[in-house]
């Protein structure tokens, strides 16, 4: 994929210059990777006015200039900051003043500090704000992003389905965490996307629960969160089942109306459908139904390198959808003291004529009872 990652930084390069910058200073470890290839911990990568980047990394003793299974761009020159040096610092110290007047960094991630640390070493450059440049060329993702996804999905898909058939009932959320967690690499994920949710009984719908030592019993609701990283690229799955021969008539009516509340908010992502408006759909049937207030502030993100990313499916987000978008629909309700349905998937935004909405997370939304 060299030729990949330098058509991405050629773009950005396009973009910088267009401001005024001679070069860019890019730092957060997702966007190093994405232009990159590869992300050793610690590094930064420098963008300079023609094709000379450079990959600069802290010394790192085993670790080859490797981030897990992705290889560093082979066109890049690659550098090794001596001792304990902050590669931002020396990237800065790089760039002469004949070649470079403006240098463009991610204000949004590079600490006070370090901002200063670059100006004393370079006192010469004009310090510019990048901005969020990188996130935003991330958002439209290619083919070959779309793929790693889509196993990504595959595999949390194949944990949870094995899940499924095991005995839940006397088992605590913290064990259920775990042994999802060990079959997303079992099955051939990097890890968890993010931390596992399992929330029980008065636990369940609760976006985020951090799974505790409460233990599963007969007539619970089970609402799981989890995701698999696969080759850095992150999704996300959330279900929500009956433990017990059958479920109550509140929890059959409950699951009904979140899942049409996430129904409309899968139909209603095509190319041009402003963000705001897929929020403002599903959230629409919840409200309605009179559970407005307790609703989360958005209903859905994008994904990619990182498990939350941009565009935001939120009642002020501004902005349109793209084809190749990859984004999570999930509302959810949660009664207090009694429990809740969160209904989690991740899907590419495809137009009508490619057949819509391609669904990445294929598990059953029938509500089950385990």
């Amino acid at each position: 994929m060299s030729d990949v990652h330098a058509v991405r930084r050629a773009r950005l390069r396009d973009r910088y210059a267009a401001a005024g910058n001679d070069a860019a200073l890019v730092s957060r470890p997702a966007n190093v990777r994405y232009l990159a290839g590869g992300a050793p911990p610690g590094a930064v990568l420098l963008l300079g006015p023609y094709d000379d980047d450079t990959l600069l990394c802290p010394p790192a003793p085993g670790h080859g200039g490797e981030d897990g299974h992705a290889p560093v761009d082979e066109q890049l020159r690659r550098t090794a900051v001596p001792g304990s040096g902050d590669p931002a610092v020396a990237a800065a110290g790089l760039l002469t003043p004949s070649a470079a007047v403006r240098l463009a960094v991610e204000e949004h991630h590079l600490t006070v500090a370090r901002h200063r640390a670059i100006g004393a070493v370079a006192p010469a450059l004009r310090l510019t704000d990048l901005g969020c440049a990188v996130e935003q060329q991330r958002i439209v993702k290619d083919e070959e992003e779309i793929a790693c996804l889509r196993i990504a999905a595959e595999i949390a898909d194949h944990a949870l389905g094995e899940l499924l058939e095991s005995i839940l009932v006397g088992r605590t959320e913290r064990h259920l965490a775990l042994e999802l967690e060990r079959r997303l690499v079992d099955h051939g994920a990097d890890g968890p996307a993010f931390p596992t949710v399992v929330a029980t009984g008065p636990h369940s719908g609760r976006p985020g629960h951090r799974p505790s030592d409460r233990r599963v019993e007969e007539g619970d609701f089970l609402s799981v969160g989890l995701g698999a990283d696969y080759r850095g690229y992150r999704c996300l799955i959330g279900r929500t089942f009956v433990i017990g021969t059958s479920p109550a008539d509140w929890q059959i009516e409950l699951y009904e109306l979140v899942f049409a509340a996430q129904r409309a908010g899968r139909e209603g992502l095509v190319p041009g459908a402003g963000y705001r408006d897929v929020d403002r759909a599903t959230r629409y049937p919840l409200e309605a139904a009179g559970h407005g207030e307790g609703l989360a502030p958005r209903t859905g993100h994008g994904v990619g390198l990182e498990i939350d990313e941009d565009p935001q499916l939120a009642p002020a987000a501004m902005g349109k959808l793209d084809a190749r978008v990859p984004v999570t629909v999930g509302p959810g309700v949660h009664l207090p003291g009694r429990g809740g349905v969160r209904i989690d998937d991740t899907l590419v935004v495809r137009p009508e004529a490619d057949g819509g909405p391609e669904l990445l997370t294929i598990t059953t939304k029938e509500l089950l009872a385990l």
